[in-house]
């Protein structure tokens, strides 16, 4: 063994009684913070009122959280949860999963476009440039944690998570998801702006479905399992929920093509000034 990185964080920053500031709870902090300042400079550019913004992030943070939580409950473990459903409100003792919480940014987003009175796929568009950089602040967040890290390697920059006992290196797939991610943001955000903000309807989502999941399929080839039936799958859970996503994403492509709609909102009014009408 000639390098290898020993990895022991304690994934909690500091304590104040019973409350305790973690890591990864920064991080997912930061990814909310980091995407609305991003998605600022979007307002500024097409002229949309602050409180779109506003409503927006709430919808995004309520449809991540719920997302994130159900899917990790009933595509990991649901023999467990089902039975005891109550454990599926306590968000504390971890289990969260990034293919649940695509699923509910997506319902999220329906219910605000409706709201708002503008096409799902214009939201999207830019949504998903925020999400891309706010993925990898929570898989940094992950490696804090010490959590969903790769099978053994022999390369350098192998991680030996003492936190968990590991006395080998392991693949740091926390690392290699959030470089994904981040280089993923940086393409999509040089098409926004090479567009000047007047996107194609449907591109951007398509671009971004089809790069990100594509690589999260590839990852999980060096990724543990989470659970132990995934032992026996020739694909794991991961990769058999990134498939429907990256094909999703071809789709978006074509559509964007074939029906090339560029939706510029004139302009965009707060709800609750639509309702007083």
């Amino acid at each position: 063994m000639i390098g290898f990185i020993t990895w022991n964080i304690d994934p909690e920053i500091f304590r104040l009684g019973p409350l305790s500031i973690r890591y990864y709870g920064l991080m997912w902090a930061l990814a909310f913070y980091v995407g609305y300042i991003i998605f600022s400079r979007f307002l500024k550019k097409e002229k949309l009122p602050q409180e779109f913004l506003d409503s927006l992030t709430m919808y995004m943070i309520v449809g991540t959280v719920i997302g994130a939580r159900l899917g990790h409950c009933l595509f990991y473990e649901p023999q467990y949860y089902l039975s005891n459903p109550l454990e599926i409100l306590k968000i504390w003792h971890g289990g969260l999963a990034s293919h649940g919480a695509a699923i509910g940014i997506l319902i999220s987003l329906y219910l605000f476009a409706r709201k708002q009175k503008v096409p799902m796929v214009y939201v999207l568009d830019r949504v998903v440039i925020t999400v891309a950089i706010g993925g990898a602040f929570i898989r940094l967040g992950n490696l804090m944690n010490s959590e969903i890290y790769g099978v053994e390697t022999t390369l350098p920059w192998g991680f030996i998570f003492e936190r968990n006992g590991e006395i080998l290196p392991k693949h740091p797939t926390q690392l290699y998801e959030a470089l994904s991610y981040a280089i993923i943001f940086f393409i999509l955000y040089r098409i926004y702006r090479k567009a000047d903000g007047k996107l194609r309807d449907g591109f951007v989502f398509g671009i971004f479905l089809i790069l990100l999941f594509g690589a999260r399929f590839l990852i999980e080839y060096v990724k543990e399992p989470q659970v132990e039936f995934e032992k026996t799958m020739m694909l794991n859970m991961g990769q058999w929920l990134s498939i429907p996503f990256i094909l999703a994403g071809i789709g978006f492509i074509v559509y964007s093509y074939h029906k090339p709609n560029i939706y510029i909102p004139s302009e965009v009014k707060p709800v609750k000034n639509q309702d007083k009408k």
